[in-house]
């Protein structure tokens, strides 16, 4: 497969894997489906990545654990944003966040211009409404804003990851730490999920298809693509969200809402291939910066 396909698939996957989150919804509430997807996900990579987490030094176990807690906010307040407004109309506001950090972090004045872009097309989901003709719910637009707060952050400590542990031993960790944030909170609706007729096998898919194999295929394609290409590509998640929403859940989008979601998919793009070309003429002087382009798990 080639890589352009592997991200694509990673992006179909995890978008059919909210999907799946969904339906779980009504079983174990949007907290509980959290837990589920991030404590499964977590014995699934335990068993294939085998961390070695002998040696780790305080640093590196306070890196995971800041890592796992952004994890487990980002997911949280997504699959709760997911349980009040559309999958591709939450997907796009979540978008917002590392957009800003983007801007933030590179001081051009140019690079607000993307976010105002992102910000436009919000702007018009937010007039468009959604598929049933209502207007967007105020708390799901919130938790969307907080997830895309929190997809900032875990870039960051994402980043700072990656440069402390080796290999994916701090995935492995971070992964178990955000479930663990979230046991307070999902465990009962997590155990009414799995008790219930077939609850057990689409929590399964949900961590398989949302988080395992997003996870494996992005590496994959990190491993063949430019990140400039990387990122790009990734900026069509909004697009790929919004089809699986339609195809999956029956949420279809007013022209209007799909020329926002254009609009946001633009500024991701442009945003991604700037700081690209930034860092490549930047790159003969200073380090890579952090790579912005790093998908919400």
């Amino acid at each position: 497969m080639g890589p352009v396909l592997l991200v694509l698939g990673s992006c179909t996957s995890l978008q059919v894997g909210a999907a799946l989150a969904v339906q779980l919804f009504a079983l174990g509430g949007s907290t509980g489906t959290t837990f589920l997807r991030l404590a499964l996900a977590a014995l699934v990579l335990l068993v294939v990545v085998r961390p070695r987490l002998r040696g780790w030094t305080g640093v590196q176990w306070r890196a995971a654990a800041a890592l796992g807690v952004s994890l487990g906010a980002m997911n949280g307040f997504f699959y709760a944003a997911l349980s009040r407004i559309d999958l591709g109309t939450a997907v796009t506001i979540e978008f917002l966040g590392p957009l800003a950090l983007s801007a933030v972090l590179s001081r051009r004045a140019r690079d607000l211009l993307w976010v105002a872009l992102a910000l436009g097309g919000v702007v018009l989901l937010g007039v468009a409404g959604e598929h049933h003709g209502g207007s967007l719910d105020p708390l799901g637009v919130g938790f969307a804003l907080l997830a895309g707060a929190c997809w900032a952050a875990y870039i960051l400590t994402s980043a700072r990851v990656g440069r402390l542990v080796p290999g994916h031993g701090g995935l492995v960790v971070a992964t178990a730490v955000g479930a663990l944030a979230l046991l307070p909170l999902g465990a009962a609706g997590a155990l009414r999920a799995v008790q219930a007729p077939h609850g057990a096998w689409l929590a399964l898919g949900t961590a398989v298809l949302a988080s395992v194999i997003p996870y494996s295929l992005e590496l994959a394609a990190l491993r063949r693509l430019p990140q400039r290409t990387f990122g790009v590509l990734l900026s069509l998640e909004p697009v790929i969200a919004s089809l699986a929403g339609w195809a999956l859940l029956g949420q279809s989008m007013t022209p209007l809402g799909g020329a926002g979601v254009v609009l946001v998919v633009l500024a991701s793009a442009g945003a991604t291939a700037a700081a690209a070309r930034s860092r490549d003429a930047g790159s003969a002087r200073e380090p890579e910066r952090v790579n912005l382009t790093t998908p919400a798990g």
